[in-house]
């Protein structure tokens, strides 16, 4: 009988030393690292996409694993709604994995969660992925400095043209950042809107350069 310590792949629960077996590791929706360095849709040879070339978002640069798709999707579903905090340390060293070799920041700073929706959920699942990933890369991590002030309809529910609107004026910063390259972790990026708002805050509190951290990302 296979021990219940025994290491399984998260997705068939085949045994497995990492935590997808090669089968499900093959299947995973990877971006390409030719995408466009402000936003991570793929582009061809990394060039920036014409979107980015028309409206330049407020962070100056944007790394995320996979896709937002099956069975990626339902892993973070899984994390969020069901409380599987187990995933945790696939997500962080994914995203650590991802970002390595890139221009290293000052400190990172999980996306803000309002204390009406954390109270709902129990915990900031950004907080809870930007943690081991600032210990992995030895980076200072910062949580309180910022705060979600409006309680914000979600993203995914909205048409894409309301979406920035509806992060208008959402966050608050109290701390001083000047010159500061901040790196924002978020477990889902849609079209931005989220991040771009909280980038504009940190820029506001004199931040030189705003990067965002993604796990996976809708396209």
């Amino acid at each position: 009988m296979q021990s219940l310590l025994a290491p399984v792949c998260v997705l068939c629960d085949e045994p497995s030393p990492h935590r997808f077996c090669a089968a499900c590791a093959a299947t995973l929706p990877y971006l390409p690292l030719a995408s466009c360095p402000r936003c991570a849709i793929p582009t061809e040879e990394g060039n920036m996409c014409g979107a980015c070339l028309s409206a330049p978002p407020a962070v100056a640069r944007t790394f995320c694993v996979w896709e937002y798709s099956f069975p990626i999707d339902a892993l973070i579903k899984a994390y969020k709604y069901e409380k599987n905090l187990s995933l945790t340390p696939l997500f962080a060293e994914a995203l650590s994995a991802r970002v390595a070799n890139q221009p290293r920041p000052d400190l990172i700073m999980p996306m803000p969660l309002h204390k009406k929706r954390l109270a709902e959920r129990g915990f900031n699942q950004a907080l809870e992925i930007a943690k081991p990933v600032a210990a992995q890369l030895a980076l200072p991590l910062v949580y309180h400095a910022c705060t979600r002030i409006k309680d914000t309809a979600a993203q995914f529910s909205l048409p894409v043209k309301e979406r920035s609107t509806n992060m208008k004026n959402a966050f608050r910063c109290d701390m001083d950042l000047r010159g500061a390259h901040i790196s924002v972790v978020d477990d889902v990026m849609t079209t931005g809107a989220s991040v771009n708002a909280l980038a504009a805050t940190l820029y506001a509190q004199g931040a030189g350069e705003v990067s965002a951290w993604v796990v996976a990302r809708t396209l």
